[in-house]
């Protein structure tokens, strides 16, 4: 009997069947726009199978909470009850998590060669571990080691948290943007749609001949091919701020165990991420600095840790 696993964030849908030995028999990645809820989304990806699953299992881009039925993507208009999606979709069980939950759970899964190592030293044994990753939004879980060996993912919402700025041009930035919005979480400019706002904001002071916005690809192709200095510096800002969250969080959580950077932004820019201020950042805090000199800092490449974590989650179910 085949399983659906999905992962579904704020920009894309990826889709695919399981078999009973947890072998993938089908993978189609669909636009979240595209559809008004994981049903539809669903029925599309199946009316191009031949199996029907009776159990799916669905990570999801937006807080599930313990108890409630009703599910609100935090970057995406979908807002769906899990018991009416199961019915309609004539599952006999539909489990849904935070996609950070499933990529969390992939970390023991994951390879020597899924990772990049950007810096630390060994990870503390019995500690948490962080899952972290720009994308759409900025997803944040832990790992928490249980005494039988396993893992217990969970889940956050630390992408909330209120930016904080350690440099004069960042006072200015998050100066600039309050009126705006109010709250500066660190997910308005550690995302896409962040990567978008930087380079507004530093495009309003640059000469004229500067493009007035661009969309995220294009900043890091700009920057990563040498084409456009304001989109350097935009990712400059980008790695410093990430690394100064990414400490931080690892100081509130205690997770000795590692980090693990994931998302759909930086694995494209590996590169760019090694030679950036972020490792730098990450552990520039004060007299703790030999703490987290001591945390693996781990670049995940792994083409959909979201769906491996999944799958290891329903084939040991």
């Amino acid at each position: 009997m085949s399983v659906l696993i999905a992962d579904i964030g704020g920009t894309n849908a990826r889709f695919s069947l399981l078999a009973e030995d947890g072998a993938v028999e089908a993978a189609v990645v669909l636009p979240t726009a595209d559809f008004s809820g994981p049903a539809a989304a669903i029925q599309h990806f199946l009316s191009g199978q031949t199996t029907r699953p009776h159990r799916a299992a669905l990570a999801v881009a937006c807080p599930v909470l313990p108890g409630e039925d009703r599910v609100r993507l935090t970057n995406a208009p979908w807002d769906f009850s899990i018991a009416a999606t199961r019915q309609e979709l004539g599952l006999d069980s539909l489990q849904v998590v935070n996609d950070f939950v499933a990529a969390a759970l992939a970390i023991p899964s994951l390879r020597e060669t899924d990772t990049l190592i950007l810096g630390g030293k060994t990870a503390h044994p019995h500690t948490p571990i962080l899952a972290l990753g720009p994308g759409t939004g900025l997803g944040v879980a832990l790992l928490l080691p249980q005494d039988d060996g396993t893992w217990r993912p969970l889940p956050t919402e630390g992408g909330h948290v209120t930016l904080c700025a350690t440099t004069n041009e960042e006072d200015s930035i998050l100066a600039a943007l309050r009126p705006r919005f109010g709250h500066v979480s660190a997910e308005r400019l550690l995302s896409g749609s962040g990567l978008t706002l930087l380079y507004e904001y530093l495009a309003a002071g640059g000469p004229d001949s500067v493009p007035p916005t661009l969309q995220p690809h294009q900043i890091t192709t700009g920057a990563i091919n040498g084409t456009c200095p304001l989109c350097r510096r935009v990712l400059d800002l980008f790695f410093g701020w990430l690394g100064t969250v990414t400490g931080n969080l690892v100081l509130s959580s205690g997770a000795l165990g590692g980090v693990y950077l994931m998302g759909g932004i930086l694995p494209r820019v590996a590169d760019a991420l090694k030679a950036s201020e972020f490792y730098t950042r990450f552990k520039a805090k004060g007299r703790f600095q030999s703490y987290l000199e001591t945390v693996p800092v781990h670049l995940v490449v792994h083409p959909n840790p979201g769906m491996l974590g999944l799958r290891a989650a329903v084939t040991t179910a």
